[in-house]
């Protein structure tokens, strides 16, 4: 559970953003009531690199922030994977495993291209 970061407000998520210009960053929108985000949450804490967690019911705000800036529908639970500040990759409900996430990560960096 350590590789989750929890961001609650837009100042957290554009650093999360800006650090997409580095390396891809992993952005899973959790769901604390839905079993099927409770089953995606297990996958993404078997990834091993590091997760920015936003709960959706306690930040409802951030989560409608994140769909309008990025331009992907909302859902939950989600994974959107960004790299220099474009989302790269995007599952929701059972696409998201934590093998998928590896491999999108993987093919954001340079060792994907």
């Amino acid at each position: 559970m350590e590789n989750f970061i929890r961001i609650t407000d837009k100042k957290s998520f554009e650093e999360m953003a800006e650090r997409s210009k580095e390396r891809a960053v992993v952005i899973f929108k959790h769901s604390l009531t839905c079993p099927i985000s409770a089953r995606a949450y297990e996958q993404m804490a078997e990834f091993e690199g590091e997760v920015a967690l936003i709960e959706v019911q306690l930040s409802r705000e951030l989560s409608t922030e994140i769909e309008n800036r990025l331009g992907v529908a909302h859902e939950s639970p989600q994974v959107i994977v960004l790299r220099n500040r474009q989302v790269v990759w995007n599952a929701s409900h059972f696409d998201i495993t934590a093998e998928a996430i590896a491999a999108a990560v993987w093919a954001a960096e340079d060792g994907g291209q």
